[in-house]
């Protein structure tokens, strides 16, 4: 059987019923989730929700939520959803009961899931449900007084504070515009979020020429400027400037003047002239005054100019 639209639920209910002038059969908002509804009398209450779960067309086997509306004057409108599993279709039915007298039927021996919806509704709208035997309080102390969801009810933070939203029914003429935003209390404004922000940290200080934290030029190890592999004036790791490995004044190992290997000059690797590890100029493997392993002026490891 296909699904059943909700104008055909609602026009099947009224026919189970037996038509009466006061079962009247329309269909809610929602667009697709539109349910039909069906308005009966109260003391057709009970008898609306047994029809709708016995008629095999309906087969309304699952019993929702039930709740009601308070309407101020025209009393409180009591509602329950029903659902089918095997259908896939709903129906909402929906009476009337007065406010000096506001009570229907229990539909608790109908569908026993109703206990605890008839036991709110009569704790929060003061609705009575006869044939239930246990209205007792589900969610409010027995001791509070009133019913919450009653339109008259006054919250008593409504009284403590003033209400930041519209004003309630009754207290505007219901003409009045509507209240400007307020912040919730402890809430800074946007710009006072946060810790004010750090002045920025100042940077090393700086010599008069540049460097990070003296005023001379400074090498790669000690404070004099270097030069390159050529013939200058640094040897590696010493003070002094240092020349290339080019012709200059000494040659490894040798200790004269003209700079041979192996000879007894002026700065041979293990004399006490003038090569690398010394103070000297040095000059690369040639023949000249600072041959490396010698104690001149300019060898690696002496205390000239520079280090490496």
């Amino acid at each position: 059987m296909p699904n059943m639209t909700p104008d055909e639920v609602g026009a099947r209910l009224v026919e189970v019923l037996g038509p009466a002038p006061d079962v009247v059969a329309s269909v809610s908002g929602g667009q697709s989730y539109a349910r039909a509804t069906v308005d009966v009398p109260p003391r057709s209450w009970a008898a609306a929700l047994l029809a709708a779960r016995d008629d095999a067309t309906l087969a309304f086997d699952f019993f929702d939520w039930l709740s009601a509306v308070d309407e101020l004057d025209e009393g409180f409108s009591v509602v329950a959803h029903l659902w089918s599993t095997s259908q896939r279709h709903g129906v909402l039915v929906r009476t009337r009961v007065p406010r000096d007298t506001p009570a229907v039927e229990s539909v608790v021996p109908v569908y026993p899931g109703a206990a605890w919806h008839e036991r709110e509704t009569h704790e929060m709208f003061g609705i009575d449900f006869p044939g239930h035997g246990e209205l007792r309080p589900l969610l409010l102390a027995p001791e509070f007084e009133g019913h919450p969801l009653r339109k008259e009810f006054v919250l008593a933070s409504r009284v403590a504070k003033p209400w930041p939203g519209a004003k309630e029914p009754g207290e505007s003429g219901h003409g009045g515009g509507k209240r400007a935003p307020m912040r919730p209390p402890g809430v800074p404004a946007p710009g006072e979020w946060g810790p004010a922000p750090a002045p920025p940290a100042p940077g090393p200080a700086r010599g008069a020429s540049g460097g990070p934290a003296s005023g001379a030029p400074r090498g790669p190890v000690s404070g004099v400027s270097r030069s390159p592999r050529s013939g200058g004036e640094a040897g590696p790791a010493s003070g002094a400037a240092r020349g290339p490995r080019s012709g200059g004044e000494a040659g490894p190992a040798s200790g004269g003047a003209s700079g041979g290997p192996g000879s007894g000059g002026e700065a041979g690797r293990a004399s006490g002239g003038e090569g690398p590890a010394s103070g000297a100029s040095r000059g690369p493997r040639s023949g000249g005054e600072a041959g490396p392993g010698s104690g001149g002026e300019g060898g690696p490891g002496s205390g000239g100019e520079e280090g490496r």
